[in-house]
């Protein structure tokens, strides 16, 4: 067994022994050390992995949103409207998130970091810039691209960042969603998709384009802030 596999199946083991933690004992009351002896490795070598129980849960989100990806992709149609791709790929993302719910908040948080400061993903090669950003906004620039109608051009760039946020947003519904099986957020989704695709296709006309442009403008000047 080489040193990078061995590598990786510790990693996978000290996410999967914590979630078991996190289900039976309580995000609060589960500890480096709870995970590091239910995994089998010295407390040390836990560390050396991740130093805390966020980056933990950081990297399990990683892994989520990679199934996302996987999950949505093939759903993307050529020609199909682009309410209906964003419908798919959020309510993916719903299924692939619920049952890790009641720590939701913890997942919001380390997706969008105040800073980039470096980590044990960072030391393992990760290299993004919050757990998944890049990945997830790739998905929507797939969805985008695929769509018909095309989006006006104004706007085609900045749309797929757009959608994440929209994205953002209805994970962060979620995460105080208290409805049985979180029943309210995929509500939500049946509205804001096609509400979204609706406002893409008014783009066109003057007054909304307008509109929609300052919007983007906006958008555009504080991304350059960061």
């Amino acid at each position: 067994m080489t040193a990078t596999v061995k590598s990786e199946q510790t990693r996978r083991l000290l996410i999967d022994s914590a979630l078991s933690q996190f289900r039976t004992r309580g995000y609060a009351k589960t500890t480096m050390r709870s995970i590091a002896e239910a995994a089998g490795v010295s407390v040390g070598n836990a560390y050396y992995y991740f130093r805390s129980k966020d980056e933990l849960v950081a990297e399990l989100y990683r892994f989520l949103q990679d199934e996302h990806r996987s999950r949505s992709l093939p759903l993307l149609r050529d020609g199909q409207n682009l309410g209906e791709h964003l419908r798919l790929i959020l309510l993916a993302n719903l299924d692939i998130m619920g049952p890790y719910h009641d720590f939701g908040a913890h997942f919001m948080r380390t997706a969008m970091p105040p800073s980039s400061a470096s980590g044990p993903s960072r030391r393992h090669g990760s290299g993004d810039e919050g757990v998944g950003r890049a990945k997830s906004i790739a998905l929507f620039r797939q969805a985008v691209t695929v769509s018909r109608p095309q989006p006006p051009l104004a706007i085609r760039d900045d749309l797929p960042e757009l959608l994440w946020l929209v994205h953002m947003g209805v994970t962060l519904f979620w995460i105080y969603d208290r409805s049985p099986g979180q029943r309210r957020s995929r509500r939500l989704v049946q509205n804001v998709a096609p509400l979204a695709a609706k406002l893409v296709i008014l783009s066109r006309l003057p007054v909304v384009r307008n509109i929609v442009e300052d919007v983007v403008r906006l958008f555009q000047g504080a991304r350059r802030d960061d």
